[in-house]
């Protein structure tokens, strides 16, 4: 799943971390292989005519159409450079994200306080998970698959449990 949990105990207190990204399919030496086979496939078509007038007013357009794909895959690699970070201790939830274009957005709230939903309909996605209060809603993990949205609720629900049976209000 692309995201992890990790908890770290400091003295009597624990802190649990949640590291949330996008999932990547391609890797960079896939991303290499695939440029370099399209290349070779597109240019299948140029053998017959090397050597012609024909390969050079061909060869542009081909060249093109490599660029293309090139910049698409990279575009969408780079627009999933997301990075999200809930912080969990028996009093504060902190969240971080970190944006594809490097802006970072925050909310904290006592994680007593903190409330978990999930809305199956009506969200951007379905079973599209946020957390509220301290007067606001922020989404967790929407580029997640709708399974691991479902995972990730019930896994949310039982470590602000854990922390809610554990610490009292302020």
């Amino acid at each position: 799943m692309p995201y992890e949990w990790t908890t770290k105990h400091q003295g009597e207190t624990s802190v649990s971390q949640l590291d949330l990204w996008p999932h990547s399919s391609l890797p960079n030496k896939g991303f290499a292989a695939f440029i370099i086979v399209t290349f070779a496939f597109i240019s299948l078509p140029l053998f017959p005519v090397i050597g012609t007038a024909v390969f050079w007013g061909l060869l542009p357009f081909l060249m093109i159409a490599v660029g293309g794909v090139w910049y698409a895959l990279r575009k969408n690699y780079l627009d999933r450079s997301i990075l999200e970070q809930l912080t969990l201790s028996s009093d504060d939830c902190y969240l971080l994200r970190q944006n594809p274009n490097g802006d970072q957005q925050t909310w904290n709230c006592n994680a007593y306080w903190t409330r978990i939903h999930l809305h199956e309909k009506g969200g951007p996605v379905p079973n599209y998970v946020t957390l509220s209060g301290n007067g606001r809603e922020v989404e967790l993990g929407a580029f997640l698959s709708e399974d691991e949205r479902k995972t990730l609720y019930q896994e949310l629900c039982t470590l602000f449990n854990q922390i809610r049976s554990q610490s009292k209000p302020l």
